[in-house]
């Protein structure tokens, strides 16, 4: 615990000092030197008392101030954080007080400016919120709080140091995964109308009576003629298909991009292809591979499986190893046996470096349905789109370009050989495999 001046008290030293000065100056006969430094040694002494009894003043008044305990954070989403100050029991209802409080959160971690400052009156609780932005998963710590509180008279500030240590651990981006939970239950509601009026899907579902604009096709005749009047088959995509989702871990992933390692970006867009896949009543299974299977996670289905999936998948790290393709297919083939919607989230450089990537992926056809993802870096799409006017940057644009046109070559040579392609900036794959996803179920592709 301490004492610290205020600004004002300064102010007040110097303001002292100054007229001291200027009553020895102006009346040199009347004020000796001497008087004058009495005077202002006496004034300097009185401040420095008035300032130390306001700082016991607010000590003896001091807040009470906590850290709300802190759930599971999203990585590379903003997370708020709220610290409550509760003013003291004796403290006076119109009474206020100047309150500074630094935070310490993690080291690496983006967040807001400190101290944070506030004034508080009165005898109810006060929040404080910042946020913070984590871009690495795991488990970070939180230190200590410390507060600062001035004096009602503004001259001084009491110190002192609340322990809050708090452990808490950082998981991909669980926001998003709630928004997208809630649409896709807003969809699932308008898609279900949307196939009765249709009458697409494959797996009978009911019998309803017909209407205007439903496909004769479907009519049940058999039905018909029992209850005297038309009735229409109403069918349904198939349930309880498979998904599987193979996300590359291996050196091209370590990339960062957009502040976040191109394997997190992938591992946000596996949870949330996984959880439309469970939504839509699909089995959704999971394998991360470098040089060899790392975590294989057969497929599943209902909403336990999804928290399971985020368990286990949130330690994982890209690692500097070239990533094998033929052994993470040859794996999936022995473990999966039937027909399949196979998703793998990685990234291609060209189709001479991504041979090997082509020649796995071109196996699974045509007992399973490929579909390869890859993670474009927005900062090439940038460059490739700038305007130049240097000759630095010109051939900065000639470089991206190369890069774009390269990849297309890749992705032309997946095409031919019957293998799906989404190729998007990083930081929003997700959206986009998600809709990508919808519309294979929807055109029963699977």
């Amino acid at each position: 615990m301490s004492i610290v001046p205020t600004q004002k008290f300064y102010g007040l030293l110097i303001l002292v000092g100054v007229i001291a000065t200027a009553l020895t100056t102006i009346f040199p006969q009347t004020i000796e030197l001497s008087s004058a430094l009495q005077l202002l040694l006496v004034s300097d002494g009185c401040l420095l008392l008035l300032a130390i009894g306001d700082g016991l003043r607010a000590r003896w008044q001091r807040v009470h101030v906590t850290r709300q305990p802190l759930e599971r954070l999203s990585i590379g989403r903003g997370n708020t954080v709220a610290l409550i100050v509760n003013p003291h029991s004796k403290a006076k209802a119109r009474q206020t007080k100047t309150i500074q409080l630094q935070d310490t959160y993690p080291t690496g971690m983006s967040g807001a400016a400190m101290p944070l400052r506030t004034t508080i009156s009165g005898s109810n609780p006060h929040k404080l919120t910042y946020n913070v932005l984590p871009n690495r998963r795991g488990e970070v710590t939180w230190g200590a709080i410390y507060v600062q509180q001035r004096g009602p008279w503004q001259l001084a500030w009491h110190n002192w140091k609340v322990p809050q240590s708090q452990t808490v651990a950082v998981y991909p981006d669980l926001m998003g995964l709630r928004s997208l939970s809630v649409r896709l239950a807003l969809q699932s509601t308008g898609a279900m109308r949307q196939r009765q009026r249709m009458n697409a899907g494959t797996e009978f579902a009911e019998l309803r009576d017909y209407a205007t604009g439903d496909d004769p096709r479907l009519i049940d005749w058999k039905a018909t003629a029992r209850r005297g009047q038309p009735l229409v088959r109403v069918l349904e995509p198939e349930q309880e298909q498979t998904l599987i989702i193979l996300l590359d871990r291996g050196r091209l992933m370590t990339a960062q991009v957009e502040g976040l390692s191109r394997f997190d970006w992938g591992l946000n867009a596996l949870l949330s292809l996984a959880l439309a896949g469970l939504n839509r009543g699909d089995r959704v299974g999971v394998g991360v591979f470098d040089c060899q299977m790392h975590t294989w996670m057969p497929p599943n289905r209902g909403q336990q499986h999804l928290v399971h999936l985020i368990e286990r998948l949130t330690p994982i790290q890209p690692v500097l190893v070239e990533s094998d393709y033929l052994n993470a297919v040859s794996t999936l083939v022995t473990q999966q046996h039937r027909r399949a919607l196979v998703v793998l989230v990685t990234d291609v450089v060209d189709a001479t470096a991504s041979m090997e990537l082509l020649s796995a992926l071109a196996r699974l056809r045509p007992r399973y349905l490929p579909f390869c993802v890859t993670l474009r870096d927005p900062y090439i799409d940038q460059q490739a789109e700038s305007s130049v006017a240097e000759v630095q940057a010109a051939y900065t644009r000639a470089v991206a370009l190369d890069l774009l046109a390269q990849r297309q070559v890749a992705f032309a040579q997946l095409r031919q050989k019957g293998v799906m392609v989404l190729d998007a900036p990083a930081n929003g794959i997700s959206e986009l495999l998600v809709e990508q996803y919808l519309r294979i179920k929807a055109k029963n592709q699977l």
